[in-house]
């Protein structure tokens, strides 16, 4: 059976980890303002972001610490649960040993409320009455709507239309917690008004949404915008899943010797793998960094390194990162948090630099991955989460080839239990597998600015 390793409370961790610091040299370049090329400063932010998630933006603290209301609100779910998965391993018959971090365990059935509650913290912190946002596949959304509920905020989420109706009964979350939901592109902003008179039919994508969160929130006083993934301050408050791992294993008598997620745009992997990368990086620690994508949306496999904007109306600033252009629309694949066309800066530096891997998978190979996984270990994953049981038993399989005895650690970022329409069209059989198209990527790559 599997195998718990619990936190006990007086344990937890009190601070995030702030990876920039160990970055190698040279390796992070800033964020350019578009109009003029050169770095921005604060006041180009503060249009929609509070000064203190600015602050974490570019600090170069290596620690910053957690607020105690967020801690206590944080021991509504957390520590989450770092499980031995036995029966997995029985099952692929490997002499692999397989952990994972389960974050399926928070109220909105994933990581995503590591972030949106500090983020609602400090919105309230500046006397901000309400938050816009976007979601995918509504892990974001429902963590937003779940936190500023609870910090007596509104919030407006915009959510990618294909997301919308494939996932009912994620709308119906969000608007439980007290949110409005509108699928996107909406006739409510510019951004989406422009893009329904290009395409009417249009399916929306996360960087359509967030134009329109974006657009929001800078055209209100008393509105700001909060982004679920790519950014420094969000891949730094989910970090709090590293640190209590790194404790987790310690307890376990054990360490891995590759750690593997899922990325979309980055905050789960990285918030699971960055306090281990911190001993790559300052001790030579020997560990294999794998991050695992669908091939229908390619973004560090087949992307570009180089500066581009994180929406698709070009109203973000300029970000050094794997990007397949921001007018990229990916296919309506089911994995809908993994539809986004950049990653983040830190996962793309590190992804640069060689100190991490990415692999892509179609849809069929990773449902297949998550059914022996769920008749295995009993949770059913999400669809994002998918990609990285797939990479995982991969990488057990190959300990089985060659006879090695390898600690694989990965981060299941959420259950599936809102997902079962996708697990009935594989269990059909009319899931189809999508690779983007080779022209289509370079035709949306091509219109990535010249910057640098």
């Amino acid at each position: 059976m599997a195998i718990k390793t619990i936190l006990p409370e007086d344990k937890l961790p009190t601070q995030w980890y702030n990876i920039a610091p160990d970055m190698p040299e040279g390796s992070l370049k800033p964020p350019l303002n578009p109009g003029t090329g050169e770095p921005i400063g604060p006041e180009d932010l503060s249009a929609i972001f509070p000064m203190s998630l600015i602050g974490q933006e570019v600090t170069t603290d290596r620690f910053v610490d957690i607020p105690e209301e967020v801690q206590e609100i944080y021991k509504l779910w957390r520590p989450s649960p770092l499980i031995r998965a036995t029966r997995l391993e029985k099952a692929l018959d490997t002499p692999a040993k397989i952990y994972y971090k389960y974050e399926g365990v928070s109220p909105a059935g994933s990581h995503k409320p590591n972030t949106s509650v500090p983020q609602a913290f400090y919105n309230r912190e500046a006397g901000i009455k309400r938050i816009a946002t976007e979601t995918g596949a509504g892990q974001w959304g429902s963590a937003m709507a779940l936190a500023t509920e609870m910090f007596g905020m509104e919030c407006t989420v915009y959510m990618v239309k294909v997301s919308y109706q494939q996932k009912p009964y994620r709308r119906s979350m969000m608007e439980v917690w007290g949110a409005e939901v509108l699928a996107s592109p909406t006739d409510r902003t510019n951004s989406g008004r422009k893009i329904l008179e290009e395409d009417p039919e249009s399916l929306g994508s996360l960087g359509i949404a967030i134009s329109e969160a974006v657009e929001d929130a800078a055209t209100h006083d008393d509105v700001n915008y909060s982004l679920g993934s790519v950014l420094n301050h969000v891949l730094l408050h989910q970090t709090i899943i590293g640190e209590e791992a790194q404790l987790q294993m310690e307890m376990a008598g054990d360490y891995p010797d590759i750690v593997i997620g899922c990325i979309g745009g980055g905050s789960n992997y990285a918030g699971l793998a960055f306090s281990f990368m911190r001993d790559k990086l300052t001790n030579g620690k020997d560990i294999e960094f794998l991050a695992a994508e669908p091939t229908a949306c390619p973004t560090v496999t087949k992307g570009q390194f180089t500066y581009d904007f994180g929406d698709t109306l070009q109203s973000t600033p300029l970000m050094m990162m794997h990007t397949l252009g921001h007018d990229f629309v990916p296919a309506g694949i089911h994995a809908g948090g993994l539809r986004y066309h950049a990653m983040a800066p830190l996962i793309s530096a590190l992804v640069n630099t060689g100190n991490m891997d990415a692999v892509a998978y179609t849809q069929n190979e990773i449902f297949e991955a998550a059914i022996q996984f769920a008749r295995s270990e009993s949770i059913i994953p999400a669809p994002e989460s998918s990609h990285a049981i797939k990479a995982t038993i991969d990488k057990a399989l190959e300990a089985k080839e060659a006879g090695e005895e390898k600690t694989i650690l990965f981060n299941l970022s959420g259950h599936g239990y809102f997902d079962m329409s996708s697990y009935d069209s594989y269990l059909s059989g009319s899931l189809e597998d999508y690779a983007y198209p080779e022209e289509k990527i370079k035709e949306s790559m091509a219109k990535i600015p010249k910057m640098g």
